[in-house]
Order: C-alpha cells, then sequence, then structure tokens
C-alpha cells in the first residue's frame, strides 16, 4: 500500500490565464502550474518527478475538436491533439487521480492504472449566465464518479459561451424551451451573434473571473479575449473542484496510486 501522505498538491497542465486552478485554489488545492505555450513554455518538454502530485488537472487544446472544426478546416492545425502529452505526464507524475477538462466531442484520455469515468457539465445548470458545455474526464484507480451539486433553476436568459468573437447580445428562451429570435422591419433575423463585441471586463464576468484580472496582463487585446474564451468558467470549476474533494475523500485507502492496482487495464466509462 502506498504511505506517501495526500496533502492536495495538484499539477496544472496547459494552464493558460488559471481559471481552473484558481477554482481548485478556491477549494483548497495547491496548484503547482506546468508550462504553456501562452508563457512561452512547451509541455512536450516538460518532464515532472513521479510521486510528488496527488493529483493532475488540465485542459489540452480543444479547437481541434470543437464545432469550428466544421466551419474551419484548420482550425487546431497548430497545436494537434495534445491529449497524448496530457496523458504522458499524468503517467509519469503517478498521481492519485486525474482530471482533464475539454470539449464533449474530444476523446477520453487513456492512462495505464486508471478506471475513466466522464461527465458533460452545462455552466447554466449551476445557475450561471453564460450557456459553455464541457466535459470532465476523472480518472482514478478505482473508477470514482464526479458528483456534480446542480442549481435548482436556470435563468431563462443566458449568455451564449465565451469566444475571442462574443457579442452582447443575450439568448432568450421562449416557454416552449426554444431559441427567441426576433426580426427587424426588413425581414432581416436578430441572433444570438449581433450586437457589439462584450468587452474584456464583460468576458471575465461571464467566466466568473475578477474584471480586472488581466489589467497588468502585456497581451494585445485580442490575446486577451481568445485567453478568456480557452479558459474554464470559475464556477464550473469551483464545483468540479469540490466534487473531486468528495471523491478522494472516500477513496479506501486514501491516497491509493495506480501502482498499487494489480489490474493495470484502464477502462472507459
Amino acid at each position: 500500500m502506498d504511505s506517501r501522505p495526500v496533502n492536495n498538491l495538484v499539477l496544472s497542465l496547459f494552464p493558460g490565464i488559471g481559471l481552473l486552478d484558481m477554482a481548485f485554489e478556491e477549494e483548497g488545492f495547491c496548484v503547482v502550474r506546468g508550462p504553456d505555450s501562452l508563457w512561452g513554455g512547451d509541455v512536450r518538454h516538460f518532464h515532472p518527478p513521479a510521486g510528488k502530485f496527488d493529483g493532475v488537472i488540465g485542459g489540452p487544446p480543444c479547437q481541434i475538436f470543437s464545432q469550428l472544426r466544421h466551419l474551419n478546416p484548420l482550425a487546431g492545425q497548430k497545436h494537434g491533439n495534445m491529449i497524448p502529452e496530457f496523458e504522458r505526464v499524468v503517467t509519469a507524475t503517478t498521481p492519485a487521480w486525474f482530471l482533464m477538462e475539454n470539449v464533449p466531442a474530444a476523446p477520453e484520455p487513456s492512462v495505464p492504472g486508471f478506471i475513466v469515468k466522464s461527465l458533460v457539465l452545462n455552466n447554466r445548470w449551476l445557475g450561471e449566465v453564460q450557456d459553455r458545455e464541457r466535459r470532465f474526464s476523472f480518472g482514478t484507480p478505482d473508477g470514482r464518479m464526479l458528483i456534480v451539486e446542480l442549481a435548482v433553476f436556470e435563468p431563462m436568459d443566458y449568455a451564449q459561451a465565451v469566444t475571442s468573437s462574443s457579442r452582447a447580445v443575450p439568448v432568450k428562451l421562449g416557454g416552449g424551451g426554444k431559441i427567441k429570435r426576433t426580426y427587424t422591419a426588413d425581414g432581416k433575423r436578430h441572433g444570438p451573434s449581433q450586437g457589439g463585441r462584450l468587452t474584456i471586463a464583460e468576458l471575465l464576468g461571464l467566466q466568473g473571473a475578477p474584471e480586472t484580472l488581466l489589467a497588468e496582463a502585456p497581451f494585445t487585446v485580442e490575446g486577451k479575449r481568445k485567453a478568456i474564451g480557452n479558459g474554464v468558467p470559475i464556477p464550473m470549476g469551483r464545483a468540479i473542484a469540490r466534487a473531486v474533494k468528495k471523491a478522494v475523500n472516500s477513496m479506501t485507502p486514501l491516497g491509493l496510486r495506480p501502482e498499487t492496482v494489480v489490474d493495470k487495464a484502464s477502462t472507459a466509462g
């Protein structure tokens, strides 16, 4: 049995501007950020020590798996599929658990010694305004599941998922749960894409982050918009962090790591 103490030390991969990290930190985890291309790093050259981290979290670039690839055939070509790098680092780190965040269409990670259980979560299910759907793949040696506490009600009016081109027009739901659109006198339809672009402060607000978070960041406005759009909403990250904490605390024995498991087969659930 692995007797290493559990200290909530977490390694974050592909951290970006750290929205998921901030959520985990708010829930009592100590997060160490790995290299990210946003800051000139390259995870492909990263070799962390084994046995030092209780968990690994991160969201590899999702553009190659997103709906945008149907409109832009070059979407995601810059970084390609970085999930294998996530898998490599997890294998090398030998944590007790890992969490990978990505779009629902992305493949689940596969790491020897871990059973992966995934869930798709929409930010609106937490009572938030932004309509943003992500999948969280949780890997443990014995196949623990994430149980997320959801809000009783969702907002009727909501905003589209934050992207670098997000517009300042909310989507309204009709009585039947369908998107309600309006038309001008000349018959042109007003859709969710109409209206002026949201400001940096408004984008951060929708992500649940402080509006001044990037005030001192040496990025262009477009760079800030892209970095914000790539992040996980903090309320969503906070809910996931709480679920991870509950799942980890229920492990028997606490701190179980894959090298203690007889069956090394990785299973997707």
